[in-house]
């Protein structure tokens, strides 16, 4: 039999450990290799879009951030990932209704916005719809969720599960009501 030195077991051992580390992979940069990064092609911040019909103001939209993804995309979209505040206007010109969330994104060929995260919806009354998710068709001029809203009223809190409402929010049912509550003025 033959014995080895010390030395020369250590440095196979040596050998052994720095082969088997190179040979290491991380499985999250082998998955990664066939993923395409997607970088929006337009950016901005500090944004305010209007929207005109024959040559009236019908829509305001602030946002702090606003990305457009259309290349490597099916659909052109908007994201704006820091909030927005939609304000509508009137045939007069006045702001009648504010659309207020933490997130929201854009799609162009559909004319949705679909808002998340304490969305906010206020009418000209001051009648106030609290929700988490929200979809704005831009096409049928309605507001519709399908989660928890809570609607205050002058005199009245309303809560369910669900809503279709015009965009002003001047008219709206709750799909499933689940609560009300009168308020004493």
């Amino acid at each position: 039999m033959y014995w080895l030195k010390p030395h020369v077991i250590y440095g196979l051992l040596g050998l052994v450990c720095m082969s088997l580390a190179s040979c290491k992979t991380n499985r999250d940069e082998v998955l990664a290799i066939g993923r395409k990064i997607i970088m929006p092609s337009q950016t901005g911040k500090g944004i305010t879009m209007l929207y005109s019909d024959s040559a009236e103001i019908k829509i305001r939209l602030e946002a702090e951030e606003m990305q457009i993804f259309e290349k490597d995309v099916k659909e052109k979209i908007t994201i704006l990932p820091k909030g927005l505040l939609v304000t509508f206007f009137d045939d007069s010109g006045k702001p009648s209704t504010t659309l207020k969330a933490d997130y929201g994104v854009r799609y162009e060929n559909s004319k949705k916005m679909d808002v998340k995260r304490n969305v906010v919806v206020v009418n000209k009354d001051g009648e106030t719809l609290n929700t988490e998710h929200l979809v704005w068709d831009e096409n049928t001029k309605k507001i519709y969720s399908d989660t928890f809203v809570k609607i205050t009223t002058g005199k009245e809190i309303i809560t369910g599960n669900g809503l279709e409402a015009n965009q002003d929010f001047t008219q709206y049912e709750i799909k499933e009501i689940t609560g009300t509550v009168s308020l004493n003025e």
